[in-house]
């Protein structure tokens, strides 16, 4: 498979596909080829925002041969897209004197009623979808941890933790980490229930469990990264990370902590 095969990502519109022809020019100009199937890419690039970079990743089946970058159109904020379209040239660059340097950020594994896994690399929530709170009973490996009760949960990776994790004052979690967050959305606590009240952080070794208790909550929905499902009834959630990754084109001197400082104290 050649290196400089390249597969781009993007919502099909006028106006990007404008933006786009010089990136296309220059991309052949530099002797990389552009290819309409991702599994013919070696590199797969996205072009939007962080929710675009997700999407290329669900829709490309999260490739392990392949690398992956990101380019916005503006100006806004994103953590995992390093170029824009003012300097996508540094791309081009970067790989043709081989000075690249990758990342790789670590994904969980997701399984729905002992159904086919799903990796998301952002996080996976499970949420109620009507006004009633959801009761699930969490398991850590086979120690039945703590019973919950609120308006769901969410369990993040590293790169996850700035996102809606982050919202539940979760913490944020160094990409270096293989581990995954356990955060709750708005829980109970009463002599009823009763949680530990706070994240918890947990290394790849562990798989969390998540039972629904029958609570007349019958329609909760569970979202893979920026894609959300409804499931009629939810027996087991498992959660479990392995050696799965995805790896990133990285510019130098721009590591995870300048993303987070650039998104949230500059």
């Amino acid at each position: 498979m050649d290196r400089k095969n390249m597969y781009f990502y993007y919502q099909k519109d006028e106006d990007t596909e404008q933006k786009l022809q010089a990136v296309f020019a220059l991309a052949k100009e530099n002797g990389f080829q552009i290819v309409d199937d991702h599994r013919k890419a070696t590199i797969i690039i996205s072009v939007g925002g962080d929710g675009m970079f997700l999407q290329a990743v669900r829709e490309t089946g999260f490739r392990q041969n392949a690398i992956y970058a990101g380019i916005i159109s503006n100006e806004a904020s994103s953590y995992y897209c390093d170029f824009n379209l003012d300097n996508f040239d540094e791309l081009f660059h970067t790989v043709l004197n081989e000075e690249l340097e990758v990342r790789r950020f670590p994904v969980i594994k997701v399984k729905v009623n002992n159904g086919n896994s799903n990796y998301c690399l952002n996080e996976v929530t499970v949420r109620s979808t009507i006004v009633k709170t959801i009761v699930i009973d969490v398991y850590i490996d086979d120690l039945h941890f703590e019973t919950f009760r609120g308006d769901g949960i969410v369990v993040s990776t590293p790169t996850g933790s700035t996102g809606y994790n982050k919202s539940t004052t979760g913490a944020v979690i160094d990409p270096l980490l293989p581990c995954f967050q356990v955060s709750e959305i708005a829980s109970m606590n009463n002599n009823n229930y009763r949680t530990l009240g706070s994240s918890f952080i947990l290394s790849k070794d562990h798989v969390v469990r998540f039972i629904e208790r029958e609570d007349g909550n019958d329609h909760p929905i569970v979202s893979f990264d920026n894609e959300a499902f409804p499931i009629r009834k939810i027996q087991e959630i498992e959660i479990s990370m392995d050696e799965t990754v995805i790896k990133t084109v990285k510019l130098k001197n721009n590591t995870s902590w300048h993303r987070v400082k650039r998104m949230f104290l500059s």
